[in-house]
């Protein structure tokens, strides 16, 4: 049983402590012994830089400036990216739970504890008793790997990944629309057009380096339509903010696309050659006026009026989304929604004129490309389609009959193990305890498996339930390519060694291969061998690397892909002559507007809504040890409306208990007027008792199977007290499960 006790050692053992210098401190006589051009760890804008090498130790960073994207810009995670290498938190050898407690162990004891449980489970239950559950920030080598490893090596159908609770819905979205899963435009584009209209992003905290395009294309005179519920500083950036209801983005998106049908502002040419399924769109956009969209979503009928002519009217413009309108259980309808007013009005395959998703994490698009997804194999091939799978298990050398069918998604994994389908899991490159949806459940799935194996490079609020954590690799600790978040593929370079007694992530994985019999299908001895398979086993697929090399990449700084030989230049832009259905035309999607899941209602009268903060990144698992980052947003709060805290009778610094149907946690008030008067704002990039997703729905979307993360009913509870609110500075105050250290 994977519980955890003793937690106070493990927090003063493995943190997550604050630190904030280099190894051996800092020092005006360091020898710097080389200079290693990378990529940032953290999302997928995918900065380069450049990181400085003594004696094997990664010691500062230096602006890359030659890398087009952020041309030496870096984001307060980017400046501080290089302090964790070193951090002291770094696991430096395997553990093994006895007891209740971590115990250091060999590599060859660990791993035939793993290879000893996992085969004792496989015998007892079936081959799919195993769960393998991987992440995004990894290189696209690792993710590659990861599939193969579930399918090849354990032969389990249950694989899934972390952009599961990312980019899914848009992925799905893409895919039923263009017939491919993929950003149609590069970046480059975005000061080519006359209007952005960004739905569900706040560039300017999320995504900081990414607004060097977006105030390129305001240099031009460009103007922004920014739609979201809260009046984010990219909102105040803004030309027109739409500031919608939480959950209603189909409504507003079919009353922008009924304005532009009413006032002639769509491309016919473009609908009648290049698309299909047009006319069931254009009768159900003539349901939704700007008075119907605005009584559903709360926006002004005039702005929904004024927002459809600004984007309708400019000849060249782009619409760009992220995690706002994708973290709903109709999410896959809001992408579609928003791509119906791309399509109408052919604004997209040229330059200035396109879409894209704002991709989350590091590798985000690289990760769902090559076969760790549920239903996915290389080159983003299904696996349930019989040729798919047989150019992969040739690619293998793997029997047909043994390629297991499609598994669930990852929330769906979690109910299996609750339900005892699913016994042990393997897990790389995630935090499952601050990062998925009812953290109450997911706690009883942990809790109820026979054996859990966790690989990481530090002691994640997950990783605390495992019993044998084995000691990976930080990003600068090997190599490899990932993709941004425009579909360009980039080169990870290695800087140092893994401390101690750590060891590369796919050295790991590939030795549980080999000691459970499997070495056939893991005879890699590089990184450099795995991508060169991956390429061969993408070659022919929409996601097809066969023609990018690592040499390539570094003398274009970037390749994106299609790129299907080696003397294809890549493909910056989508679209320009067709789409990737067979018949080369995109599809219109009717979508009618259904509410989230949970509405509010007399117990719970709020809309609970959660996001990040450009201080913290994901689960925090990195950046919640960096002393900088912790010192600026130190600990979650709850956005609160004035008009809403007047009513509770609630102050800016008072804490409060926010309750919703899974759970309740506390935390300080921030009493803004950034937020509408329904909806409340918590980040969620902590754990433990400061977990927002104490609270979130584990409702999914039927199509993409994301979490609905935006939008839950919950209540604010006062909390009787005689303490006055914490005002000023001294409300930074550490989180309670973190100390200093260093």
């Amino acid at each position: 049983m994977s519980k955890v006790e003793h937690l106070e050692e493990i927090v003063e053992a493995y943190g997550p402590h604050l630190h904030d210098a280099p190894h051996d401190g800092w020092r005006a006589d360091r020898v710097i012994d080389r200079i290693v051009p990378t990529h940032c760890p953290y999302c997928a804008v995918q900065c380069g830089m450049n990181l400085l090498v003594e004696d094997n130790h990664v010691v500062g960073f230096e602006p890359r400036y030659d890398f087009p994207v952020n041309e030496g810009r870096l984001c307060p995670k980017g400046v501080t990216a290089y302090l964790q290498v070193h951090h002291p938190d770094r696991l430096l050898y395997p553990l093994i739970k006895r007891n209740g407690r971590f115990e250091r162990a060999s590599w060859d004891e660990a791993l035939d504890l793993v290879v000893t449980k996992f085969k004792e489970l496989q015998e007892k239950y079936g081959k799919d008793s195993i769960g393998v559950y991987s992440g995004s920030s990894l290189t696209t080598e690792k993710t590659y790997l990861m599939g193969k490893f579930a399918r090849a090596g354990l032969g389990t159908r249950y694989v899934d990944y972390n952009g599961r609770l990312c980019m899914v819905s848009a992925a799905a979205g893409n895919n039923k629309a263009f017939g491919i899963d993929r950003a149609a435009n590069p970046w480059s584009d975005i000061p080519l057009a006359e209007v952005l209209l960004i739905a569900g992003s706040n560039c300017a905290e999320t995504f900081p380096v990414l607004n060097k395009f977006l105030w390129q294309q305001r240099d031009n005179g460009g103007l922004w339509i920014i739609v979201d519920p809260r009046e984010t500083p990219t909102a105040r950036q803004g030309d027109l903010h739409l500031q919608l209801k939480p959950g209603t983005d189909v409504a507003l998106a079919n009353g922008i696309l009924h304005v532009l049908i009413e006032e002639n502002l769509i491309d016919q040419a473009f609908i009648d050659s290049r698309t299909n399924d047009w006319q069931a769109t254009r009768e159900l956009a003539a349901r939704y006026s700007p008075d119907v969209a605005s009584q559903i979503c709360s926006v002004p009928a005039q702005k929904i009026i004024d927002a459809a002519r600004l984007y309708g009217r400019a000849k060249t413009a782009m619409v760009m989304h992220a995690r706002g309108i994708e973290h709903h259980t109709n999410g896959v309808n809001n992408v579609l929604s928003y791509i119906n007013l791309v399509l109408a009005t052919g604004k997209i395959g040229a330059p200035g004129r396109g879409y894209g998703t704002i991709t989350g994490q590091g590798n985000g698009q690289g990760g769902r490309e090559h076969g760790q997804k549920a239903d996915q194999l290389p080159g983003q091939r299904s696996i349930m389609n019989p040729e798919h799978r047989k150019h992969v298990c040739q690619v293998w050398d793997l029997p047909e009959a043994e390629l297991p069918q499609a598994g669930v998604s990852v929330v769906e994994m979690f109910e299996k193990m609750r339900e005892g389908e699913i016994r042990g899991l393997l897990s790389i490159c995630n935090n499952v305890m601050v990062s998925l949806p009812d953290t109450n459940d997911v706690r009883r799935s942990l809790e109820g498996l026979e054996f859990y194996v966790c690989i990481d490079f530090f002691m994640s609020e997950g990783a605390r339930y495992a019993d044998v954590v084995l000691p990976g690799s930080a990003w600068s600790e090997d190599e490899g390519v990932t993709c941004n978040s425009e579909g360009r593929v980039v080169k990870i370079n290695k800087a140092n060694n893994p401390p101690g007694e750590a060891r590369s992530d796919w050295w790991i994985v590939q030795e549980i291969a080999r000691r459970m019999g499997r070495e056939k299908y893991f005879a890699f001895n590089s990184p450099r061998e795995i991508f060169t398979e991956l390429r061969v086993a993408s070659r022919g697929g929409n996601a097809d690397y066969y023609g990018i090399t690592w040499e390539k990449i570094e003398k274009n700084n970037g390749i994106f892909w299609p790129c299907p030989t080696e003397d294809h230049p890549g493909t910056p832009r989508l679209f320009e002559d067709r789409f990737y259905h067979p018949d080369g035309r995109a599809k219109f999607h009717a979508i009618e507007y259904n509410p989230p899941k949970e509405v509010p209602d007399e117990e719970f009268p709020l809309i609970l809504t959660s996001g990040r903060v450009v201080y913290q990144y994901l689960s925090g698992n990195q950046t919640r040890r960096i002393g900088f980052l912790v010192e600026q947003c130190p600990e979650p709060y709850v956005e609160v409306h004035p008009e809403t805290a007047a009513k509770l009778k609630i102050n800016d610094g008072e804490r409060v208990r926010v309750v919703s149907r899974r759970g309740d946690g506390v935390f300080p008030v921030l009493v803004v007027r950034t937020i509408r008067p329904d909806t409340i704002f918590i980040p969620y990039h902590w754990g433990e008792q400061l977990a927002v997703n104490q609270l979130t729905n584990p409702a999914l979307d039927p199509t993409s199977k994301i979490p609905e993360f935006k939008a839950c009913a919950a209540r604010i509870e006062k909390i009787p007290s005689r303490q006055l609110p914490i005002l000023g500075r001294q409300r930074k105050g550490a989180s309670a499960s973190e100390v200093q250290r260093g």
